[in-house]
């Protein structure tokens, strides 16, 4: 079966989730590589490169969410209220072990 370049052709929201998907995979290995750097001038480094990917992965989102293609419920007070409670606790824990 041969496929056309319609076929094989990414629409916007199919390229800006990928882009996304990206950006946020580049952050994961930018977060590793300074939890394992070993040098101030390394770390400096991918810690520039982690914010300039961060600020990326920033201006997708807002991209897709203006033309809707992320839907983002707002947080309702009594779930904000819930999870602050339970890492009150966590921390709790954390704090007396």
């Amino acid at each position: 079966m041969k496929l056309s370049k319609k076929d094989t052709t990414l629409n916007e929201k199919d390229a800006l989730q990928d882009m996304l998907d990206a950006e946020k995979l580049l952050m994961s290995y930018y977060s590793a590589a300074v939890i394992e750097g070993s040098c101030k001038p390394f770390r400096k480094e991918i810690l520039k490169n982690y914010t300039s990917t961060a600020d990326t992965q920033f201006t997708v989102f807002e991209q897709m969410l203006a033309r809707g293609y992320y839907d983002v419920q707002p947080a309702q007070k009594p779930m904000i209220d819930q999870k602050t409670e339970m890492f009150k606790k966590v921390l709790k824990e954390v704090n007396a072990g």
